[in-house]
């Protein structure tokens, strides 16, 4: 048992019958809600650990629920969408969701975000510095990065751009965020600058890493670091 509660809003009969029973039975405490207000009293008086949350709600967009939470709450805050736009995900992560699920989903995926998300909420002072996947080690203290030992040498760019998505690690990074902390704002929109750093980055690792792509592509949205075996 996890312990932790979740609060699922979703006005759909369907989705909240499936995910009860399904996160009662990876061991959370389930909390309902239908509305973007009853979230936001939930959210204030059930003390959940992490939000689950669709846009479409009857009485109010999703992305105002997730922007009336962070004026007062870090809740983890993982959006579930039917929507295909991708502005709509961008606008949800912009806003300070921390991940997204696309419907239809499996419970497998959705419970593999919630442990990343409520990972990440249990050490909020504690930045990632440090990861491990296959041959591969990065050290974001001492700025370098090794396979089996052997030292692959970056450029400070590349080194930044894996910085971001170490210390994100399993969170989906938009290109946006990426390209401002890296390259500042006036490079948000540099869309193809961005893939050309993202190919050189992963050849470098791919050539050196085992098993499964380190960083994944988030189509049309942004970036993620691979966290399964971290």
């Amino acid at each position: 048992m996890t312990g932790r509660r979740v609060l699922v809003v979703d006005d759909e009969p369907q989705i909240q019958r499936f995910l009860k029973p399904s996160l009662t039975a990876a061991g959370y405490d389930v909390i309902a809600a239908i509305t973007g207000a009853e979230a936001l009293k939930s959210a204030a008086t059930a003390a959940p650990d992490v939000i689950v949350l669709d846009l479409g709600l009857p009485d109010m967009d999703g992305k105002d629920v997730i922007r009336q939470l962070r004026t007062w709450s870090q809740l983890p805050i993982i959006v579930l969408s039917a929507r295909d736009r991708e502005s709509e995900k961008i606008a949800a992560l912009d806003l300070g969701a921390d991940d997204y699920v696309n419907k239809p989903f499996g419970i497998g995926e959705l419970t593999a975000r919630l442990r990343t998300a409520l990972r990440r909420a249990a050490n909020p002072s504690t930045e990632t510095t440090h990861i491990v996947s296959g041959s591969i080690a990065i050290d974001l203290a001492a700025h370098t990065v090794t396979q089996a030992g052997n030292a692959i040498k970056l450029t400070p760019k590349e080194f930044d751009l894996l910085a971001i998505l170490v210390r994100n690690a399993g969170r989906v990074v938009t290109h946006r965020q990426i390209l401002t902390a890296v390259w500042g704002p006036a490079h948000a929109e540099d869309l193809q600058y961005l893939r050309v750093f993202v190919a050189q980055l992963r050849q470098k690792l791919r050539a050196n890493a085992e098993g499964p792509e380190l960083i994944q592509t988030e189509p049309g949205i942004g970036y993620r670091l691979n966290s399964d075996n971290l």
